[in-house]
């Protein structure tokens, strides 16, 4: 049976920007070796599945060229994206999702996606002399969440001219390292870059699920819950983050370039 597979720009209001994602739409479940084949092939940061229930929601799984993760907000904005885009479900209906990281919900609030996702936020700690060693900065923070190190630098320019060791970063133990810095322009208050070689990504492009630590982050330190984010990667996106109690609010825009029959 043959399946079409759609590939989503995410976080970009234009083809060629933002975070490339794919998204498979399943009639049922299928081998988990077969999903991570499919995403090697797709060759981009993640590719998502997603298997109707009988209630309207959708089990949704998201899977790098090399492995499962638990949490991935731009494959989960590609996949409402593609969700409405093809009209299985109505442009006024939220589309719900089913994860490893609880339920997520996604509505459209005119050419934005907005997503409810966990807040992530980290716990300070001393950062191994092997991550400050791999990114060749000085840090002026550091935390851990869950998945990822998030660091603190002295500023956006700092941030733009990270070439981190990504053997070394690789051999950290979590999936990623944020580096971040307060934002040197007035129309957003804080950029990133985002590395996974762990996972199988040197640069993440725009990654959603790094915003639910990030939001939470900046939202302490400037105190402000409503907060835009910038991604500083070669190609660039924006995240849009409302901090919620528990629960970041992430929006952006998204955009199909390719939809093709996977046989």
């Amino acid at each position: 049976m043959s399946w079409i597979i759609y590939q989503v720009d995410a976080f970009a209001d234009r083809p060629f920007a933002g975070n490339p994602a794919g998204v498979c739409i399943l009639e049922r479940g299928a081998p988990e070796k077969w999903m991570q084949a499919v995403a090697a092939e797709m060759n981009v940061a993640e590719t998502a599945f997603l298997v109707r229930r009988e209630d309207g929601a959708h089990d949704l799984r998201w899977f790098t060229p090399t492995v499962e993760v638990d949490l991935c907000g731009h494959a989960t904005l590609a996949s409402a994206h593609v969700l409405w885009d093809e009209r299985i479900l109505s442009a006024d209906e939220r589309a719900r999702f089913h994860t490893k990281s609880g339920e997520l919900v996604a509505w459209r609030e005119g050419d934005t996606i907005r997503m409810d996702f966990p807040s992530e936020p980290v716990i300070a700690g001393e950062a191994p002399a092997a991550l400050a060693e791999a990114l060749h900065v000085p840090l002026a923070f550091a935390g851990k969440n869950r998945m990822d190190w998030l660091v603190e630098v002295a500023d956006e320019a700092t941030v733009r001219a990270v070439r981190p060791e990504l053997r070394a970063l690789a051999a950290l133990g979590v999936r990623g390292v944020i580096v971040t810095a307060r934002s040197a322009t007035p129309e957003r208050d804080f950029v990133s870059r985002f590395f996974a070689p762990a996972a199988g990504v040197d640069e993440d492009p725009v990654t959603g699920s790094a915003h639910c630590a990030l939001a939470p982050y900046w939202a302490g330190k400037l105190g402000k819950a409503t907060l835009a984010g910038y991604q500083a990667s070669a190609r660039g996106g924006t995240v849009l983050c409302s901090v919620k109690g528990d629960r970041v609010v992430l929006g952006g825009r998204a955009i199909t370039v390719l939809r093709a029959k996977l046989l």
